[in-house]
């Protein structure tokens, strides 16, 4: 099964953006996350219905944040991303009148119940200048203010 990599993605093009004064392209941020700037723009959508980032458009047009990164949290991200699914497991229906099949739903359901309520909990308590890296630490293999 094939992982889920958008909310790692778009946390590094959040960060990315928190570097810079100037918007960055679509095709910018698509070269950075080795994706085209149709997903790109896709992605950011939720984003910036939220409130988190802006878009203009043509020239000297592109991404920018619309909210400083200490005002962003890893949970308005995950939220803005449409909830992606924690948990790859479900539940089984085929036998409806099965106690055994009630008590192992059961005890699937409340631990994730109980996983989500802690993920959502930490995210709600991380913002996204906790991630950047500390000042005078080498930026990184992206450099985006001349692209």
């Amino acid at each position: 099964m094939n992982k889920d990599t958008r909310l790692s993605g778009v946390l590094h093009v959040l960060l990315h953006l928190g570097q810079v004064s100037v918007p960055l392209t679509s095709e910018v941020l698509a070269r950075t996350m080795g994706t085209n700037p149709a997903i790109v723009r896709r992605t950011m959508a939720g984003l910036r219905q939220a409130g988190h980032v802006h878009s203009g458009r043509g020239h000297g047009g592109g991404w920018m944040l619309a909210r400083p990164l200490h005002q962003i949290t890893l949970l308005d991200v995950y939220q803005a991303l449409g909830r992606p699914t924690l948990f790859a497991f479900g539940n089984r229906s085929d036998n409806p009148e099965c106690k055994v099949e009630h008590a192992v739903n059961a005890a699937l359901g409340d631990t994730m119940a109980e996983a989500e309520a802690l993920f959502i909990e930490r995210f709600g308590a991380i913002t996204l200048d906790q991630l950047m890296p500390a000042p005078g630490s080498a930026p990184g293999a992206h450099n985006h203010a001349h692209a």
